[in-house]
């Protein structure tokens, strides 16, 4: 279909003020959430302390935002609402921008396709008021108000009908804001936000609320990422503070056996701007990568700091995506000191996981009907033993017992207290049981270790240093595999050919867009150099580097260490058990299997004598 008829020349106009507005709201204001976001982040530039946010209908009827800060004399209303006015930037400068906003375009959008309505008071002024409804402007009046801002937008969208029915229900907008919120709440920890839904006809219902929190940032951070995430996720998260080539990494990043289903409990910011970078939250992955199965996530909230000059915020109209001067040193940051605060937690694993262990154990609710046990309908065997031990003339109570036959021979080994103290991370083994768990004495309680699956760890460490030390024999082909491939793709191959040696993998230009493939690495056996690249190629186009060979690499290894482990079934010594318990201590990461799994779980003693109502 055509949109104009054929040999009529179309001619040019200049749009109106008010479409010009209207086709800008669409680039800033996509839904109630990125209104929210543009007025709490205005707020935040102001100074603000404290934070209201009130919304009806998912946004789509009021948004209200009230805040503390410097405020606006009544002569800055009318710029306040005008396109491209802030007090952000000069516009000398786009690369130096140290603000949440500096566009300029929030008010203006908001004005063209709702009712606005602005509030004002600053210091030694007097307040004011200006309504902007449909992009057409009122004259600003006096008002009562204490310094600060209250900005109002009723009836969003009202302007421009059609985009109402592109919005969700009122139910998820409502969420939407409520993510928005708690993403800057923990960006600015030092800050207090409340979130309150008004529906006709109810009173008010506070949605969220989090008090400024003092202390230093990672004071603040603790106690709003505990307000925010809960207590578990902050009690089994590392502290990050790395400093590295002008880039700095703050934040929390959790244990890998304190994981997700999904990538909710993932939050980065840059200079303190809460973003949604594909590259950057590749990064955490790939830092994750070597102790998580692919379906669970880990669980973070990071900043990356480093000067405004080396990052450009202006590249997406909501700025959630940034570019780096140097993307690399920005990735390398987060994969390296992500790891390293992962391999100095050593051989930690969640409190979760103990957590779970003590529900299962512990008896249901007396108005549920009770299971139906064995124990609960003993036989008639078990009734005569249990009379006989009663009566005054039956033996003694060890003679007794020991002369009971079993059904089946009990799989567990005792072993007899040892010297070892207690006092060490794990312990000291005391049994073994069903020829696969190492029950352990601590200090403080006992730990239950799974044998196999620490083992297989240990090993898999062992291989990887062992790798480290010697690097990746290669394995040339007798018969070099050529691979057509498009220009582009051959071009970013050879850019990573010298890193793709020191992988084992060496490859060379074979003129045109064709690709050369010397040597393999020898661990991988029998593979296609084919399928090799394009893997590493999806891998460079996807992270800026390839992963992907090193993750096959380590995946054998993985599986090697698998076979060369510990088998469950396989009895024990005491002091082979011990040994084990050891060499966990002393290994990073073996608070979880090469697939994420916990390797032990560690339970306290006055979590043991509550289940038996000792306490």
């Amino acid at each position: 279909m055509t949109l104009h008829a054929p040999n009529i020349r179309p001619i040019i106009r200049a749009l109106d003020e008010s479409a010009i507005n209207r086709i800008a709201a669409g680039e800033v204001v996509e839904r109630p959430a990125s209104a929210v976001k543009e007025l709490v982040e205005n707020a935040l530039d102001a100074g603000a302390r404290r934070i209201a946010v009130d919304y009806s209908a998912g946004g789509k009827v009021l948004i209200r935002v009230t805040d503390d800060g410097c405020g606006m004399t009544p002569d800055d209303l009318p710029l306040a609402v005008a396109r491209h006015a802030t007090s952000k930037i000069d516009g000398s400068d786009l690369l130096n921008i140290r603000s949440f906003g500096f566009r300029g375009e929030a008010l203006a959008s908001l004005g063209a396709v709702g009712r606005l309505t602005l509030t004002s008071r600053a210091d030694g002024h007097d307040g004011a008021s200006l309504t902007v409804a449909g992009g057409r402007m009122g004259q600003t009046r006096p008002a009562a108000a204490t310094r600060g801002t209250v900005i109002e937008l009723r009836d969003l969208f009202y302007a421009t009908p059609a985009r109402l029915k592109f919005l969700r229900t009122d139910r998820a907008e409502s969420q939407a804001i409520a993510e928005v919120i708690k993403r800057l709440a923990m960006a600015e920890p030092q800050v207090g936000f409340t979130l309150t839904e008004i529906t006709e006809g109810d009173a008010p219902r506070t949605i969220f609320r989090a008090d400024p929190q003092s202390g230093d940032f990672f004071d603040a951070l603790h106690g709003r990422l505990s307000h925010i995430l809960g207590r578990d996720f902050i009690d089994n998260a590392l502290k990050i503070d790395i400093d590295r080539d002008g880039l700095r990494l703050t934040g929390y990043a959790a244990l890998p056996t304190y994981s997700r289903g999904s990538s909710v409990q993932q939050f980065v910011c840059v200079n303190g701007r809460p973003v949604l970078d594909r590259n950057l939250l590749g990064a955490l992955r790939v830092a994750y990568y070597d102790f998580l199965s692919r379906d669970r996530h880990p669980a973070a909230v990071l900043n990356l700091i480093c000067d405004p000059e080396r990052v450009d915020v202006n590249v997406h109209p909501a700025k959630s995506e940034v570019r780096f001067r140097e993307p690399e040193a920005a990735r390398s940051l987060i994969i390296t000191g992500l790891r390293t605060a992962l391999s100095s937690a050593g051989h930690r694993a969640s409190t979760t996981v103990a957590d779970a262990t003590l529900a299962a154990m512990r008896p249901e609710p007396q108005d549920q009907v009770p299971r139906i046990y064995q124990m609960d309908r003993p036989s008639q065997a078990s009734l005569g033993r249990a009379y006989a031990f009663q009566a005054p003339e039956a033996q003694g109570f060890a003679e007794a017992f020991a002369a009971l036959p079993f059904a089946e021979t009990p799989s567990a080994r005792v072993e007899a207290a040892q010297a070892d103290p207690t006092d060490t991370p794990l312990g000291a083994a005391r049994a073994q049981v069903h020829e696969n768990y190492i029950i352990a004495q601590t200090a403080t309680g006992m730990v239950i270790v799974d044998q196999h699956a620490a083992h297989e760890r240990l090993v898999y460490e062992r291989l990887k240093r062992q790798m480290a030390e010697t690097g990746i024999k290669a394995q040339a082909l007798l018969i070099p595999e050529i691979v057509e491939l498009s220009p582009s793709d051959a071009q970013r191959l050879l850019d990573a050919a010298a890193d793709l040696t020191a992988l084992g993998l060496t490859i060379e230009p074979f003129g045109g867009s064709a690709i050369a493939v010397r040597e393999i690495p020898a661990i991988l056996g029998n593979t296609s150099a084919a399928a090799l690249l394009r893997d590493v190629l999806d891998e460079l186009s996807d992270l800026g580097q390839s992963q992907s060979l090193q993750s096959k690499i380590e995946a054998i290894l993985s599986r090697m260490a698998c076979h060369g482990s510990i088998r469950s079934g396989r009895q024990m010594r005491a002091e082979e058990m011990n040994a084990l318990l050891r060499e966990m201590e002393a290994t990073p990461h073996s608070g979880q299997c090469n697939h994420g799994r916990p390797t032990y779980v560690e339970l306290k003693l006055h979590d043991i004598e509550r289940l038996f109502g000792r306490r």
